[in-house]
């Protein structure tokens, strides 16, 4: 099984984030530091150590500036109420408090960021939806979930891409791949892993019946080059096709579509988006990094407890989540016991306060307080 490590170029420089606690005063340091090597004319001469200080100075910008901005609203909104007050002007006491009831919730959202100090969290993630048992029932609803993360990324400014899909026989999809990308992507994302379940009136059934389907859902973060995967090419099986699409029309006619399969563990990857069958290759490799790299941090760290129902039977016992459409409206987090009576918003991508709840148990924090509804 390949091990994953950090390359010999790693920094040796601590990180600002320690243990999942944000140092400010350590951060503020090596900001100053970053931004003198970065102003430095022979940066480049090491492209891959350039690269690196940029990300690192990229990111601690990003989490001083916006903590700095919070502050700054957090002022600016308290001496209005003040004014407001003094003023006999209610309006503005009520548009101040709205905004700090606001800003208290971006707060919470930035702490758990902080948080987020495993070595993959800032990286962009690749996200699995593999339909369960059941037919067009669970085919349709992995199409669901596919929709569902592809507007929450987009709802928080990240590109979404379609890296593969495997339409199923009359509607929905069998599988699906995206890859997401943008700051925190996979420290997020890696709460959904698990299995999904979901009860409606199937709009397959002519006889108007209650079904149930389950759907799986896997994270796995796009490994960069300051982590290395090892892979011997005779634990490998390479594999390729011809992608066929909606109405039975392939989008190439070659053998363009990769499938590459990693007999030691069983982990089985594919690419098809690309008519460039080297570039579907490629893709297909990465996600394979990235699954075994997941797969190696299960073990390392023996955190099964919120990942491996995407590992598992895709069935009753094994789901993280129920989303009820009837009788009545309901998505209950089965971990946090997070609850909203909207489940049409969620399907549309209002995952947020699900996600903190989940991150904030994983990484130990305080739980927040019970959300009875997520409108």
């Amino acid at each position: 099984m390949p091990k994953p490590r950090r390359s010999s170029t790693k920094s040796a420089s601590p990180s600002p984030c320690c243990g999942g606690i944000f140092d400010w005063d350590r951060a503020v340091r090596r900001l100053g530091e970053l931004n003198r090597k970065a102003e430095d004319p022979g940066l480049w001469n090491d492209p891959e150590a350039a690269q690196k200080i940029l990300r690192e100075r990229t990111r601690l910008d990003t989490a001083i500036s916006g903590t700095q901005e919070i502050e700054n609203q957090l002022t600016d909104n308290v001496g209005l109420i003040e004014m407001g007050e003094e003023e006999d002007e209610p309006e503005i006491v009520a548009d101040a408090e709205g905004k700090l009831a606001a800003l208290r919730d971006l707060a919470l959202k930035r702490q758990l960021e902080a948080m987020l100090s495993g070595e993959a969290d800032m990286n962009d993630s690749y996200v699995e939806i593999h339909a369960g048992a059941g037919g067009t029932e669970s085919q349709d609803w992995a199409s669901m979930l596919t929709r569902m993360y592809m507007r929450w990324a987009e709802d928080h400014g990240m590109k979404v891409e379609l890296i593969q899909e495997s339409p199923g026989e009359e509607a929905g999809l069998k599988s699906a791949t995206l890859l997401v990308k943008g700051p925190f992507a996979y420290g997020w994302l890696k709460t959904e892993s698990g299995v999904h379940r979901l009860v409606r009136i199937s709009p397959f059934d002519s006889n108007a019946r209650r079904h149930t389907s389950f759907a799986s859902v896997g994270a796995f973060p796009l490994i960069d080059e300051e982590i290395e995967i090892e892979i011997p090419e005779k634990d490998v099986r390479v594999d390729t096709y011809r992608a066929s699409g909606a109405g039975g029309q392939h989008v190439n006619t070659t053998d363009s579509a990769v499938r590459i399969t990693h007999i030691p563990t069983g982990i089985v990857v594919q690419c098809q988006n690309e008519r460039s069958q080297h570039k579907n290759r490629a893709t297909a490799w990465n996600m394979l990094r990235a699954r075994l790299y997941e797969h190696e941090l299960q073990k390392r760290e023996e955190e099964a407890n919120a990942t491996k129902g995407a590992k598992t039977a895709i069935g009753w016992g094994h789901q993280i989540r129920s989303y009820v459409l009837q009788p009545y409206q309901l998505v209950k987090d089965l971990r946090t016991g997070v609850e909203s009576t909207n489940p049409a918003g969620v399907l549309d991508g209002a995952l947020d306060p699900f996600m903190e709840a989940a991150l904030a148990a994983r990484v130990g924090a305080s739980n927040p307080e019970p959300v009875e509804d997520v409108e």
